[in-house]
């Protein structure tokens, strides 16, 4: 759609949105209630509640459905949807502005901006390959190298002794200077001590790993969802509390041996996972595997 098919299609619902505004504005001037027609949900209760708007809004216009040439709804409107203020809904609707997902018009609204990068995807369909070719795309911070004893269930995880020394390293990934990942990897000691902190900021991990001779043959992982702690929020730039998404990763090499143990959590505003599926010929009941 071109920017002069847009800003037509914006001007002819001008007149439109300026009787809404008034007949909403007369409400709020007279004191009417304006009861909720949307509550939020409890689990995003802990936050706060123009964060919780924030949250949603996003979420909606990232499905589409706030599309670019209708203005979204106004203050008051999303204020009685939400059942909270016009001063907490105005302060989600900033957020989204600074980070340029709607623009603001004097007099006529505030619209979706057409996107422009895609989230950042890494398919998991069984290629190791894709998670190496991801550490080639996207820079690293390394925050933190060091070694200590392994805990329980790490050790447990990669086949080892409780309290055996591993190396603990903490790297954030972000991708034209803005953070997405956080990542928490446990190795081996002989691994970790195989390459430098320079090194782990440049190359891929799994790289490293088999340049030791160990040959990265599979992996096993749970995604979840996890809510950001201080530490990881501040080094995501999200607020305390954020959901974020979670993969617990164990790697293998081509002998069964673990390798490594990884723990990243994901900004889903920047970050999706793609798992392809296949038909088991094998197996009765319609059962799939990726």
């Amino acid at each position: 759609m071109s920017e002069a098919t847009v800003r037509r299609d914006r001007a002819a619902g001008d007149e439109a949105i300026e009787r809404r505004d008034v007949v909403e504005n007369a409400d709020l001037a007279e004191g009417r209630e304006m009861p909720s027609t949307r509550r939020l949900g409890d689990e995003l209760a802990a936050m706060p509640k123009h964060h919780r708007v924030y949250l949603v809004l996003r979420q909606e216009i990232l499905d589409g459905r706030h599309g670019l040439v209708a203005p979204m709804p106004g203050e008051v409107a999303l204020a009685k949807e939400f059942g909270v203020s016009r001063i907490t809904i105005r302060t989600a609707m900033d957020r989204l502005t600074q980070e340029g997902i709607v623009e603001r018009m004097r007099g006529r609204g505030t619209f979706v901006r057409e996107r422009g990068d895609s989230p950042i995807g890494a398919s998991l369909s069984g290629n190791l390959e894709n998670l190496m070719a991801l550490g080639l795309r996207t820079d690293v911070r390394v925050v933190d190298v060091d070694y200590l004893p392994a805990p329980p269930a790490v050790a447990a995880e990669m086949d080892l002794p409780e309290g055996t020394t591993m190396q603990r390293a903490v790297r954030v990934r972000s991708l034209s200077g803005v953070p997405f990942s956080h990542l928490t990897t446990w190795l081996p000691e002989e691994i970790g001590r195989s390459f430098t902190p320079e090194e782990l900021g440049r190359e891929p991990l799994l790289k490293l790993i088999e340049r030791t001779g160990r040959k990265v043959a599979s992996a096993r992982q749970v995604v979840t969802a996890m809510l950001a702690a201080p530490d990881v929020a501040r080094h995501l730039k999200v607020e305390v509390g954020e959901a974020l998404l979670s993969v617990r990763r164990t790697v293998h090499d081509g002998e069964g041996r673990p390798v490594e143990r990884i723990f990243g959590l994901y900004r889903p505003d920047l970050y999706e996972h793609e798992t392809s599926f296949s038909r088991n010929p094998d197996r009765s009941g319609g059962i799939w595997k990726a």
